[in-house]
């Protein structure tokens, strides 16, 4: 196991194991259509996906992971007096029956840290950490840097 995937997989045990132990329901949170531009000469990426909350209880993001960086976190982008900003924002609430959408310009899973660069075509492993101790664990595929 690498050394950047073993706190990931640390996270990923310990959620799995209180889970159990709560004796927890799956969140009927799904992940869809996850998506990362190619990052030539870069060691970060940033992570697009959407989120439905098919339940009748808020599912909570409260973190993410993923074995091909050192660190991951749910950002926002945002334009503030003509100055491009991002900021960190987790957790992430996803209400009952609401759809959150990771766009470019806006939420995404920013990758820091990647263990090697990304390339078209490329498949990345994504682990989602929810409050009470689920997981939601996704593929993101890669795309060209022209592709949208």
């Amino acid at each position: 196991m690498r050394v950047a995937a073993l706190p990931v997989a640390c996270l990923v045990l310990v959620a799995a194991l209180s889970s159990a132990a709560r004796g927890a329901a799956p969140p009927l949170l799904d992940a869809q259509d996850a998506w990362i531009r190619a990052t030539p000469g870069t060691d970060v990426a940033a992570v697009y996906l959407t989120l439905h909350n098919g339940g009748t209880q808020p599912v909570t993001v409260t973190a993410v992971g993923s074995p091909a960086a050192a660190a991951a976190m749910i950002h926002e982008s945002a334009m503030v007096n003509g100055q491009a900003t991002m900021r960190v924002h987790q957790p992430l609430r996803i209400a009952p029956g609401a759809t959150v959408r990771l766009a470019p310009g806006g939420l995404h899973i920013m990758l820091q840290g990647l263990t090697h660069p990304l390339a078209a075509g490329d498949q990345v492993p994504l682990v989602l950490l929810l409050d009470g101790g689920g997981t939601i664990r996704l593929m993101a595929r890669v795309r060209a840097l022209d592709e949208s």
